[in-house]
């Protein structure tokens, strides 16, 4: 199977110090469609660095990103912004909701901004697939108050689903959440796997990472396979 994304020597300085300090190291890595995979490493090592250029949020200084098989290390924001909206979805620790919008209205935002206009009909079919498939549609009406940390982070992965990304970047999203809820969360983004988008997940919690297909480790900046013992 053609890989999704491929990182050859990606390598990231952090400037503006006193001594340049180097986030990423030569960094390499495959992904490939309906694949899940977890980034771990101690706070700082650049494991959300290395979301921001996966996501076409920061550039590399050095090494290729190629997505689908084309170089787009070096796009003008423009295309990437455009790359972003078409084929990538994001979830972070914070859920980022407009509090005076219900859970649809907060999910229908992705498609205003990311899709252009959409006949209202059209609209309404696709924010209500998208928390189906996340398990809170009866709650589409409710507004942020109303909820619990777990299922307004359920909106923010429907609202990251429902341009149906093929690429999903999920940064500590259970981060804020209690072990049960967080549960939940995962299991609703592990779902996205099953129709062939890509997951990659950075998290600080061993048992979520151990979920995934694959677990890479993050330290001073190299990013190396964790072998199951």
């Amino acid at each position: 199977m053609t890989a999704i994304i491929e990182l050859n020597g990606i390598t990231k300085v952090l400037k503006g110090q006193e001594k340049p300090r180097t986030i990423l190291d030569g960094v390499g890595l495959s992904v490939h469609p309906g694949e899940s995979l977890a980034i771990v490493g101690r706070s700082g090592s650049g494991k959300s660095t290395l979301l921001s250029v996966l996501g076409l949020f920061d550039r590399p200084d050095q090494g290729s990103y190629l997505l689908d098989g084309t170089e787009i290390s070096r796009l003008p924001e423009r295309r990437a912004a455009k790359l972003r909206s078409s084929h990538f979805g994001f979830v972070f620790q914070r859920f980022f909701l407009l509090k005076h919008l219900t859970a649809a209205q907060n999910v229908a935002m992705a498609l205003v901004n990311g899709q252009g206009w959409l006949p209202r009909r059209q609209r309404r079919a696709k924010v209500m697939d998208a928390l189906e498939e996340v398990g809170i549609a009866h709650l589409a009406k409710n507004r942020p108050a109303k909820m619990s940390g777990g299922e307004q982070q359920r909106v923010a992965i429907a609202r990251a689903l429902v341009r149906q990304p093929r690429i999903l970047l999920a940064d500590e999203p259970t981060g804020a959440l209690d072990t049960e809820t967080g549960t939940l969360v995962i299991d609703a983004l592990q779902g996205v796997t099953a129709r062939g988008c890509a997951l990659i997940l950075v998290t600080h919690d061993r048992d979520h990472a151990a979920r995934m297909g694959r677990i890479l480790h993050l330290n001073e900046g190299v990013l190396a396979e964790q072998v199951a013992a």
